[in-house]
């Protein structure tokens, strides 16, 4: 079976397991999202979620987050991980939102990437969610492994996987098909034990066939 006719098959049963492909992190407007994604590096979605009202109550709009002490900000999200370089982003990229686009997350790669602590998986997450944005596609580390052990990409290098992922899905289900992948890393294709024996991706899996 080619790559492109696998990812279909994939993309079908991941479609009919997890039918609501949400985002995890809770957000309400546009920024609080890059911030929660910001936040997540190297931090569960479920962790960020507790951090985040309270900061999005001491700082309840882009001027006042893009106005904060970033001492305070360090404190709010300290247990996130990474609390110094994490809250000086958020800052810096809410006062970039301000001074260069109008208030709002910009809609194209190449002006979020101009933003501070964003990069490519960010950027395709915001295209993805906020702009519907064909062709998004967001390389975490459940992408990375489960498109490893289906044989759908190889390597461990995001952006090579998000490149090599982008030239077997469709543009308008990209974004949805990795937010199924993630839901399904978790639950089911995890990466120290998973449940093979359960996995709906079990007949297109290189990973049980000894192929991958």
């Amino acid at each position: 079976m080619e790559r492109k006719e696998k990812a279909a098959a994939v993309a079908a049963a991941l479609a009919a397991a997890y039918p609501d492909p949400r985002c995890a992190l809770d957000y309400a407007k546009d920024y609080e999202l890059m911030v929660a994604v910001r936040l997540s590096a190297q931090c569960t979605d479920a962790r960020v979620n507790l951090v985040t009202p309270a900061l999005f109550a001491a700082f309840p709009t882009l001027e006042a987050l893009a106005g904060a002490d970033i001492a305070q900000v360090e404190e709010l999200v300290r247990t996130c991980g990474f609390y110094k370089h994490k809250a000086r982003d958020i800052v810096l990229a809410c006062q970039m939102l301000l001074t260069d686009y109008g208030g709002k997350v910009p809609g194209t790669m190449e002006e979020l990437l101009r933003l501070p602590g964003v990069g490519r998986k960010t950027a395709n997450l915001l295209l993805g969610d906020l702009y519907h944005m064909p062709g998004a596609v967001v390389c975490d580390t459940h992408c990375i492994r489960i498109s490893n052990r289906l044989g759908l990409a190889q390597g461990k290098e995001p952006e090579k996987v998000e490149r090599q992922l982008r030239e077997i899905l469709p543009p308008e289900g990209s974004s949805d098909f990795c937010h199924r992948i993630v839901l399904h890393g978790r639950a089911v294709c995890t990466a120290r034990k998973p449940q093979c024996q359960n996995c709906t991706l079990a007949p297109w899996c290189a990973y049980l066939t000894g192929e991958g």
